[in-house]
């Protein structure tokens, strides 16, 4: 199997949140891609910016958008935000003394990442990721893959090509959980541009275990290779 994870397109995030015209325009860049890919299942967040960016591929290839609650971004953010007071919140990653997360022993903290300093500024943030990692689980069951420990047991193998299309903060904090990497480091280390696509396999493995691989990380060449879409990396990040 493979799991494609997609970033939404560039959005507007109020009043009204929708794509662009250049988030739509980076939708339909997607298409072709995702086509030749061979995607067989389409999977969203609710939210509509994530919805729309899927809609293109899905209508290309005919298929319809399984709709997963439990990628919203709502729902990330919920989990893994500090107050900033006055009522305002903001993603715990965004902080100017970024090496707080990895400096010295933080980096070693390992299964234990939320007993550090930079981390308890999260409300619920080990309940929160526990439940992510519930609800990770849950998904790739259904899928055939079942996990044990740090490995997958596999129970249906199959060559599926699986499409979800999420968002930044909940992509970030679910890639850590899937490569377990403690996610006080990967949110320092790694980032999802707009439309930028991750690929992991599950490899059919004769043992019956499997574990996901990494085949690349927010790869953005659709974009380059349509002259109109916009392949400048933008962030959102208010300190």
């Amino acid at each position: 199997m493979y799991l494609y994870i997609v970033r939404h397109g560039y959005p507007i995030y109020g009043p009204v949140e929708q794509l662009t015209d250049v988030g739509h325009r980076q939708a339909r860049a997607l298409v072709d891609r995702m086509v030749k890919s061979g995607i067989t299942k389409i999977y969203s967040s609710p939210l509509r910016r994530a919805i729309e960016t899927a809609q293109p591929t899905a209508d290309a290839l005919g298929l319809p958008i399984g709709i997963e609650p439990w990628c919203s971004e709502n729902l990330a953010w919920s989990r893994f935000t500090r107050d900033l007071g006055n009522g305002r919140r903001t993603w715990v990653w965004n902080v100017d003394d970024i090496g707080s997360f990895v400096r010295g022993d933080n980096r070693d903290a390992g299964d234990r990442w939320y007993e550090i300093d930079a981390m308890k500024t999260i409300a619920d943030g080990r309940d929160g990721y526990a439940a992510l990692q519930r609800e990770s689980d849950e998904f790739l069951a259904r899928q055939g893959y079942v996990r044990e420990g740090n490995e997958y047991r596999i129970v249906d193998p199959n060559d599926e090509r699986i499409a979800v299309f999420c968002h930044q903060g909940f992509g970030l904090s679910w890639l850590s959980h899937l490569l377990r990497i403690p996610p006080n480091i990967f949110w320092a280390e790694f980032d999802m541009t707009h439309t930028g696509v991750t690929l992991l396999s599950f490899a059919n493995r004769k043992c019956g275990t499997t574990v996901p691989k990494c085949l690349f990380l927010s790869d953005m060449s659709h974009l380059y290779a349509d002259e109109y879409a916009d392949a400048r990396y933008q962030t959102h990040h208010q300190l």
